[in-house]
């Protein structure tokens, strides 16, 4: 049965195409998934944000206003045309100058300067090396950082997810809270500290 909801929910390690963006940017998707909702409450003015798999900026955008002149968000994404898309949008926003495009490669997300927090929003089940991702986003975020994992429901199961939850660990993240976002799975992360050192 496993097999069969994962042909019919598309549960495989795909790239989301740039055409099919339209369908996750859009008003009606502002009403169920709410960015200034969703990761408002962990951004502060000045911080510098990691948005990992951002599409076209769905979440970009709102962040690179919420951190501020002074804060930034770095947008890495493996497509050239998803930053394309950001590159316009952000101009048009008036965000240009906040947002730092980063094209990844498949096998190193970003390896930049230590970030505030990092965002992974419907986009961990298209990497077909999770524990390489889980563990370069824990190498990447400050002492005191936050981390939001959030899966959709229809194209990952919810013992998937716990996986997930389990790499993390190990990877070094500890678990916060599940905040609720429609129509996922979602988990707050930051990372404990013991005498000056991570654990």
């Amino acid at each position: 049965m496993s097999k069969i909801s994962d042909r019919i929910f598309f549960r495989n390690h795909c790239l989301c195409p740039r055409w099919l963006c339209f369908t996750f940017d859009n008003g009606l998707r502002r009403l169920i998934q709410n960015p200034e909702r969703i990761v408002g409450p962990y951004l502060r003015e000045g911080d510098v944000v990691l948005d990992v798999g951002p599409g076209i900026g769905y979440f970009t955008i709102p962040m690179a206003k919420k951190v501020g002149a002074a804060g930034r968000v770095i947008a890495a994404d493996i497509q050239q045309s998803m930053l394309d898309g950001i590159d316009k949008r952000a101009a048009r926003d008036g965000v240009r100058d906040r947002i730092e495009l980063h094209l990844s490669s498949p096998d190193t997300i970003y390896t930049g300067e230590k970030v505030d927090f990092i965002l992974a929003f419907w986009m961990v089940h298209e990497v077909p090396d999770s524990r390489r991702l889980l563990s370069q986003l824990h190498s990447g975020l400050k002492d005191g950082g936050r981390f939001l994992l959030v899966e959709p429901k229809v194209h990952v199961s919810r013992k998937k997810f716990r996986s997930l939850l389990s790499e993390a660990a190990q990877a070094g993240f500890a678990l916060v809270e599940s905040p609720p976002v429609a129509l996922s799975y979602s988990a707050l992360f930051d990372i404990h500290v013991l005498k000056g050192k991570r654990e």
